[in-house]
């Protein structure tokens, strides 16, 4: 019984490792994208994924044929969504000029390819409000100009 049990421990220590060699590294550029910090210097986005993925590490015998990339992303974005004051500043990240909510509902549609209806039922929100975020968030990040909080007036030059 002993040795059944440090048996079934081994192997689902060595399933979740290989999980996390596979996916560790896609799960990381969501959360770098969702905290707005550049790769290079990303402790909270670091501090999100590991969260996550012990939280996935501790439900994996209850996964039971689930897809374990949705459960961690799913624990990811939850987390997220849960501490998303802390990720109001600007970062330096490449979705730093928009807010939480936007880099949520963008890194979920465009980066991850999830449903608009997925995507309103994980943050409880009407499919119609994640189609206008989507949109906000997809205009602010086409246009040129500077986020809001840094904007200044340009010069204007009197004849």
């Amino acid at each position: 019984m002993r040795q059944r049990r440090s048996a079934q421990k081994r192997r689902r220590a060595l399933e979740f490792e290989a999980f996390c060699a596979g996916a560790a590294g896609r799960l990381l550029h969501v959360a770098h994208l969702l905290t707005a910090e550049p790769p290079d210097d990303a402790p909270q986005a670091e501090r999100l994924l590991v969260r996550s993925l012990a939280r996935t590490y501790a439900g994996w015998d209850r996964l039971r044929g689930e897809d374990p990339y949705e459960a961690a992303r799913q624990q990811l974005v939850s987390r997220f969504a849960q501490t998303a004051w802390r990720y109001r500043r600007s970062s330096g990240g490449l979705l730093d000029r928009l807010s939480p909510q936007e880099r949520l509902v963008l890194v979920l549609r465009m980066s991850e390819g999830v449903a608009e209806e997925q995507t309103a039922a994980v943050l409880g929100l009407p499919p119609e409000r994640v189609h206008q975020i989507l949109l906000r968030a997809s205009a602010a990040m086409l246009s040129r100009r500077p986020p809001a909080a840094g904007r200044t007036r340009p010069e204007v030059a009197t004849p």
